[in-house]
């Protein structure tokens, strides 16, 4: 076993690992989102993912892969927030001045729903949906960064928006 690559595998490594780091990456999650809570869900997902890819990863880059994997997994929560609050801002029938139990729960219901139906879009409508609505990209640039044609774009954003309707009915999108 004493290949860079499966030394993140061994038990007794992959602990002072997580010991050496910890620290520093908590200290970053939490300048990345600024709550206490979320920072930890982000720190213990990435080192998730660092147990679950041992086998390939580098060690010498285990480091870099952290730091990086806490900072994917934070702007896809950002993406997501982005998404659920244009949505939420959008929705013509929630009262906005009338801040009840009962209004509270049904945004929640909502942003939980919404969440679960845009996750369950293929990635490619998901990719497509999330580009043109939340990063405001026209249907061009979206198929050039892509590298896909500007018609496959148009039939994932059709896709996509269809499933999105049929989902979340009375909601304009």
């Amino acid at each position: 076993m004493g290949t860079s690559k499966s030394k993140l595998c061994q038990e007794s490594y992959f602990n002072s690992f997580y010991l050496e780091h910890i620290q520093s990456l908590s200290n970053f999650a939490f300048y990345k989102c600024g709550d206490k809570a979320a920072s930890l869900d982000l720190v213990q997902d990435a080192f998730s993912k660092v147990w679950e890819n041992c086998s390939k990863i580098d060690f010498t880059k285990a480091k870099t892969y952290l730091f990086t994997t806490v900072n994917n997994l934070f702007l896809n929560r950002v993406r997501h927030q982005k998404v659920v609050l244009s949505y939420a801002k959008d929705s013509p029938y929630i009262d906005q001045t009338n801040l009840s139990p009962e209004y509270l729960l049904q945004e929640d219901e909502f942003k939980q729903k919404l969440q679960q139906v845009i996750s369950g879009l293929s990635e490619e409508q998901r990719e497509v949906f999330l580009l043109n609505r939340i990063e405001d990209k026209k249907y061009r640039e979206i198929a050039e960064l892509l590298n896909i044609s500007q018609k496959t774009v148009e039939k994932r954003m059709s896709g996509a928006l269809k499933i999105l309707r049929k989902k979340l009915e009375g909601v304009d999108i």
